[in-house]
């Protein structure tokens, strides 16, 4: 299903379903009145609404309720899952379902946020490609490769800020030194100032991106996990409740901390699969992302409760 038939299918169900007005959808999916219109007319015109909607979309508009009502958030957006998709092709399709989110939303000179990771890697070059105009990205850590565009980009519309550092570097003072410095200082302010902010979040599995790009080594894991780590956001640990943990190698990040990170107005969760739900579950009940873009898969199994039923 692509995004036009997302936001008919949105449409239709907060019309028809949630009894909302117009203008009261327009807010919502962030879109002007006369849109929500055309979506409407097209809806009946297409036979999307037939006094219920298709049972498949039906399931994943009701997740998203349930996840907006669940972990108090602005929105949720969930795409169908494929069993037979592997991990990184789970990644490339909810990359690119962020980048039509955003790319809806957004305003022409848009400045977003960028996290360290695979998922919201991807999701910038689909945001480059697409645009019409170029964005401009903002880097939340250090770490330069991982947000460079990819050699499959043939166009590549964004102006890149990107903090020149490494993701771990070798004390706090250094730490100290390097965001001392006018150009990283300007950066850290341009952040507080971004439309949307996109993150990603990793896994304690040996496909998480700060394992494979040997920032961390598998040691490194064992200790974490031993520390009760489930994952990460921007190379901050977390526990299955969302606390931050006093990791050997916190205070040698150059990364935004994450009590900034709650402070931002759009903040995008792109992530998705079994191996993350832990940590996923902890980002949402903690607060620190107010926007999830998922699969139904997983999307169903934040709303379970422990009993393994929904809420």
């Amino acid at each position: 299903m692509d995004f036009e038939e997302e936001l008919l299918t949105k449409a239709a169900w907060y019309y028809f379903m949630g009894k909302k007005t117009q203008q009261e959808i327009s807010v919502l999916l962030g879109i002007s009145r006369m849109r929500v219109i055309r979506l409407l007319e097209k809806a009946n015109a297409t036979g999307l609404v037939q006094f219920k909607l298709r049972e498949n979309s039906a399931r994943r508009m009701n997740i998203e309720k349930l996840l907006m009502e669940r972990y108090g958030l602005k929105d949720a957006f969930v795409i169908p899952t494929a069993p037979e998709l592997g991990i990184a092709a789970v990644n490339d399709a909810i990359a690119e379902a962020a980048a039509m989110y955003i790319a809806n939303r957004m305003s022409p000179g848009a400045f977003i946020n960028i996290g360290y990771g695979d998922t919201a890697g991807k999701t910038l070059n689909n945001l480059a490609k697409i645009a019409e105009k170029p964005i401009s990205f903002i880097s939340l850590t250090g770490g330069v490769s991982i947000y460079l565009p990819n050699v499959r980009s043939n166009v590549f519309n964004a102006r890149l800020f990107l903090i020149p550092a490494p993701l771990i570097v070798s004390s706090k003072e250094m730490v100290d030194a390097i965001r001392g410095e006018p150009q990283v200082k300007d950066i850290f302010q341009m952040i507080g100032l971004a439309s949307f902010t996109i993150l990603g979040v990793g896994g304690m599995n040996d496909e998480a991106t700060i394992l494979k790009t040997g920032v961390l080594s598998k040691n490194d894991f064992l200790q974490l996990k031993m520390q009760g780590a489930v994952g990460d956001i921007l190379c901050h640990y977390i526990d299955m409740d969302g606390n931050t943990l006093a990791t050997l190698f916190e205070d040698r990040l150059v990364s935004t901390p994450l009590s900034i990170i709650r402070t931002l107005p759009n903040v995008i969760g792109v992530a998705a699969g079994m191996e993350k739900l832990a940590a996923i579950k902890g980002c949402l009940s903690y607060g620190y992302i107010n926007t999830i873009i998922t699969n139904e898969e997983t999307g169903k199994k934040l709303i379970e409760t422990e009993n393994g039923e929904e809420v």
